[in-house]
């Protein structure tokens, strides 16, 4: 944040409980979301979040309170949080103040915005529908995102969500001319700090802003930082017409931080603990990533998913704001499948004849009936064995298995782990391979032949060799 002149409008500290600060001003009361600066300096920030009586307010810590004391001297700033935006924040990284945190030194050529901003109108709004290739063959196949829209990785831990958002950044930054925007949201430093290097040697950093809120971080950091990144985002969609890819990494860890801030506030709590809140925070959050006639928003977040349980409210009020929804499962990773999208799980509203086309829907929903079907006759193989079914039946789990053999990928981002080399496979390519499968072109094929390769034809290219 800027440091503008503190207005002398003073309060005293009255009470410190971890991150609550409660605050006496005797002239007037500062408005909801004032940043107030306390301690040495004006080094503790604290966010005015409820006006108890006509003499006090009570605040939230985005900094650590360590020195703060009763009877201490608070001033307040007369403006809300801000975050810089313009062509100056380009190629850096930045935490929920708006410092650069990359060692660059500060940042210039930079206009101040307030991070509390309304939606665009829905008069402003693009209704038309368009598909984000990722160069991922099981996205772009059976769960195709949208231009302009919101998709989410879902996925409990350990699953891939962070390795398959790194490699989408690969796929995608390269290939496209917009802004991108990292948003680190309650996550490892050292993911950060990885994903950084990895962009400044791929040389893509000069059209990408980062932003990290990391799980250190007090509550208050980690529940902003999500609406400094959507205010760049709006500056280079409203102000310079550009599109923008908007990455988080991970939207459970912005409703986590909401429901600590509730708990310090005393706010009584609703199910399995979240606050009483979470659905309107959210919203306010994932509301303001829309096209619009100016530019557009595409939103790719990753969603950790507690105990692996879809049912929990935070994943759920998460569904209900995505076009596409990209289910990991903990199973097919155990199987090696990787990436371990469970195909039956994941669904996409652009899946329909009019965006995709006849041909692309027609081929999706073969694909995910045969893997269906080989899900109901996996009981049955486990009793009875593949030779106890009818030749047919046999057919389809033939197909089902190298479907999902060829439907793997090696990522360029684990390359280091694996010893493949990445691929990227495109659109024509994905859905030629997967008729070509289901027309039974490669039954005499091994289904090894298929896993983790590119187009169709490095099959044949290895049965050669």
């Amino acid at each position: 944040m800027p440091n503008s002149a503190l207005t002398q409008n003073l309060g005293k500290v009255v009470s410190v409980r971890g991150s609550v600060v409660d605050i006496c001003f005797e002239n007037h009361l500062p408005a909801i979301y004032s940043m107030l600066r306390a301690g040495d300096d004006g080094r503790i920030v604290i966010e005015v979040r409820a006006q108890l009586d006509a003499l006090h307010v009570r605040g939230i810590a985005l900094t650590p309170t360590q020195g703060l004391a009763r009877g201490m001297a608070a001033a307040d700033t007369g403006e809300p949080l801000k975050a810089p935006v313009g062509k100056g924040v380009l190629s850096r990284m930045f935490d929920v103040f708006g410092n650069a945190i990359d060692r660059e030194g500060a940042v210039t050529d930079v206009e101040w915005r307030s991070v509390h901003r309304a939606p665009p109108p829905l008069a402003r709004r693009s209704t038309q529908s368009a598909i984000f290739e990722t160069g991922i063959k099981v996205i772009d196949v059976l769960t195709p995102l949208e231009s302009g829209g919101k998709a989410g990785l879902f996925g409990g831990a350990g699953v891939g969500k962070t390795v398959l958002l790194t490699e989408m950044i690969h796929n995608i930054v390269e290939r496209r001319q917009g802004v991108s925007i990292f948003c680190g949201i309650g996550e490892r430093c050292r993911e950060g700090e990885e994903l950084y290097r990895d962009m400044k040697e791929a040389g893509v950093l000069p059209n990408m802003v980062m932003l990290f809120g990391q799980m250190n971080e007090l509550p208050g950091a980690r529940f902003r930082i999500g609406h400094a990144a959507l205010t760049m985002a709006e500056y280079f969609r409203d102000d310079e017409h550009r599109d923008v890819l908007l990455l988080v990494d991970n939207i459970f860890r912005f409703i986590q931080a909401g429901m600590e801030v509730s708990g310090l506030l005393g706010q009584m709590p609703s199910r399995l603990g979240y606050q009483s809140t979470m659905s309107t925070e959210l919203a306010e959050l994932e509301e303001r990533i829309a096209n619009t006639d100016a530019g557009s928003i595409t939103s790719i977040q990753a969603v950790y998913v507690p105990a692996d349980d879809f049912t929990d409210p935070a994943a759920v009020h998460t569904f209900s704001h995505l076009s596409a929804s990209i289910v990991l499962s903990r199973k097919r990773a155990s199987e090696g499948l990787f990436p371990a999208i469970d195909p039956l799980q994941s669904n996409s509203n652009m899946t329909t004849p009019g965006v995709v086309g006849q041909r692309h829907y027609d081929l999706a929903q073969e694909i995910r009936q045969t893997l269906a079907q080989y899900a109901d006759l996996k009981d049955i193989i486990a009793m009875l064995g593949l030779e106890q079914l009818a030749p047919e039946d046999r057919n389809v789990v033939a197909r089902a298995r190298r479907l999902e053999r060829f439907l793997t990928q090696p990522f360029f981002t684990t390359e280091q782990f694996t010893g493949h080399q990445g691929k990227l496979v495109s659109l024509k390519d994905a859905l030629d391979g997967c008729e070509r499968i289901l027309n039974d072109e490669f039954k005499d094929y091994p289904e090894s032949e298929l896993y983790m390769i590119g187009s169709i034809d490095e099959a044949l290219g290895k049965a050669k060799t």
